[in-house]
């Protein structure tokens, strides 16, 4: 059992004192209807709640919270739920991620600003879980994440569906005259049948992975699907572990979210061909701890992993089969050569030490290492005269026979200019074309949209084409496919090289030797952006105008610049006990 010696605690600066501010505090929480007892000698464990009826993939935190309570509970502590704002990917306009730091710093801020011992973070949706991890890891204050998992998975006709990368497919058919609307209306309805988020290795599944390969949550629950009762059990257990860590002072995020805990997210995002979104929220997270994580870092780890995970849109699966297969357990299990499984984790025990006893590989869902699905990750990261400080490709989802290739520039300037002109009769283009997309990042779109899979003109669709080499500064969904340059840094608005791109120029991508170039000299693309009008800022006052202010670029994590961890920042450190470990089970 921890100590349970309580007056070291941050609440006890708020509950303790017998005195006129004491009083204050005690009498606020009397007032919800606690008695004096409920703050008396126990840690006091926040529940960062992002649920919302916005946000469809969180819709069912309500019950998770109320499990977590009961775990709290039963572990001796108080549990204090607190709201914060919640990202929904389909709903929110102009995008999800223009607004990721913005809930960053209600998350930190209000950890910081209560008489919070430890943090369970309540996440699920794209967006939700990075920025409560980025909050969380500014904060200081033990944390450990519960995700929400994926929702069942859909039937369309008879066929197992996944939430994104089919309804692409099916969009694709509708335009190409394949299907007809009423086929797609019957899509429509039957698209997304439980609460949870993507049922495929979109962004929120990948992250929520990724949390796992972090240490951030108890072992063996980053897949449990949604509506599995097994949720709510990783939810009490994740109730009582925060009560151990709100009483032995940690460990802190900052002590869980190493250079090794990075190398081991980054592994298992390659094995498991996981969203090009993770890139940039792994890049913004590891500044928030004071680690300069770079983007090569992400091609290194991708060549010498292999992707042991057959799951769409990198493969056949959803992620529950991957769960029903053992999860990112059996994943991380057969990573392990590759892993620094020495890493500490929430539980106070190793990375290593949750996944020893997990399930071995079936060969359908999970393969052995040595029998991987790819020979390399799923991302790769390019850079060239188009793109100096990189971008990235996700080569698992793209077709072969377009990772190399050399072709004519269509250019649109921005997502307006491609919804007037794409499927114009006029356009000039083929098969052979490369589709520029600019305007679209972090300062030009704002908020740098999942635009970046742009759509196959309709007449090419007709023609049986299904995937162009398509070019952009945007990003795209985790759930998306095809041969997608994304992420391009520095972005057209800030006067990177894409915006001298225009209609005819050679672009040559070699995504094997890492290149993306524009083929034409030097000279003169200088010339042309010496020559380049850089648009208006979007927004003129309030957050849209911070944000415009602070973004860094893609290949820095699109991050505020003054939340990254400063220099001469010194992480808080309380001793607790690393080899007690963690004794709770779920």
């Amino acid at each position: 059992m921890p100590d349970p010696n309580t007056s070291h605690l941050r609440s006890a600066r708020w509950f303790g004192p017998h005195d006129l501010t004491g009083f204050i505090h005690r009498t606020a929480i009397q007032a919800e209807g606690f008695s004096k007892f409920a703050v008396k000698d126990r840690p006091v464990v926040g529940i960062a709640n992002s649920w919302s009826e916005l946000v469809n993939c969180n819709i069912h935190f309500k019950l998770l919270a109320e499990a977590v309570k009961r775990g709290v509970l039963m572990a001796g502590g108080l549990p204090l739920e607190f709201p914060t704002i919640s990202l929904g990917e389909s709903l929110m306009k102009p995008s999800a991620m223009q607004f990721r730091n913005l809930m960053a710093m209600d998350v930190e801020e209000s950890i910081r600003a209560y008489p919070l011992d430890a943090i369970v973070l309540l996440g699920g949706c794209d967006k939700t879980v990075p920025a409560q991890l980025m909050g969380a890891a500014s904060a200081g204050v033990p944390a450990i994440m519960l995700t929400g998992g994926p929702q069942e998975p859909a039937y369309f006709r008879g066929r197992q569906l996944g939430v994104g990368t089919d309804t692409w497919k099916y969009a694709d058919e509708l335009r190409a005259g394949q299907i007809t609307q009423e086929d797609f209306n019957d899509l429509e309805a039957s698209a997304k049948p439980t609460a949870g988020h993507c049922s495929e290795m979109g962004t929120a599944s990948t992250m929520t992975s990724l949390v796992e390969a972090l240490g951030m949550c108890l072992p063996k629950t980053a897949s449990i699907p949604a509506v599995d009762s097994r949720r709510a059990a990783a939810a009490e257990a994740t109730g009582r572990r925060a009560v151990e860590m709100a009483l032995t002072s940690g460990p802190k995020p900052s002590e869980v979210l190493t250079e090794q805990a990075f190398d081991n997210a980054i592994t298992l995002l390659m094995a498991v061909g996981g969203s090009t979104n993770a890139v940039v929220h792994l890049l913004a997270l590891a500044r928030r701890v004071g680690y300069d994580l770079r983007l090569d870092r992400f091609h290194d780890i991708s060549i010498r992993t292999p992707r042991i995970v057959n799951v769409r849109p990198s493969g056949e699966h959803l992620v529950k089969q991957l769960f029903n297969a053992g999860g990112i357990s059996a994943v991380l299990k057969q990573l392990d050569p590759l892993l620094h499984g020495e890493a500490i984790t929430v539980t106070g025990e190793t990375l290593a030490d949750g996944y020893r006893d997990a399930a071995e590989p079936d060969g359908q869902v999970i393969s052995k290492l040595d029998q991987p699905f790819d020979d390399s990750g799923g991302i790769a990261v390019v850079r060239g005269s188009l793109a100096p400080n990189g971008a990235v490709i996700k080569r698992s989802a793209a077709s072969p026979e377009l990772l190399k290739h050399r072709g004519p520039a269509v250019v649109f300037e921005d997502i307006y200019d491609l919804g007037r002109r794409i499927d114009d009769p006029s356009l000039a283009i083929t098969e052979d074309s490369v589709l520029v997309l600019r305007n679209s990042g972090p300062t030009g779109a704002p908020g740098m949209p999942e635009w970046g899979m742009l759509p196959i003109p309709e007449r090419l669709l007709r023609r049986g084409v299904r995937d162009l080499v398509r070019i952009s500064d945007a990003r795209m969904s985790g759930t998306a496919f095809g041969t997608t340059v994304l992420h391009v840094s520095p972005e057209a608005a800030v006067g990177g090289p894409l915006a001298a791109v225009r209609d005819g120029d050679p672009i040559v991508l070699d995504v094997e030797n890492q290149r993306l170039d524009l083929d034409i000299p030097d000279e003169e693309i200088a010339r042309r952006l010496a020559n380049v009008e850089l648009p208006a800022p979007k927004y003129r006052r309030g957050y849209g105008r911070l944000f415009l202010d602070h973004v860094t670029q893609a290949d820095e994590g699109c991050d505020f610049d003054f939340l990254h961890k400063l220099p001469d920042e010194e992480p808080q450190r309380l001793p607790y006990g690393l080899t007690s470990g963690w004794q709770g089970g779920w």
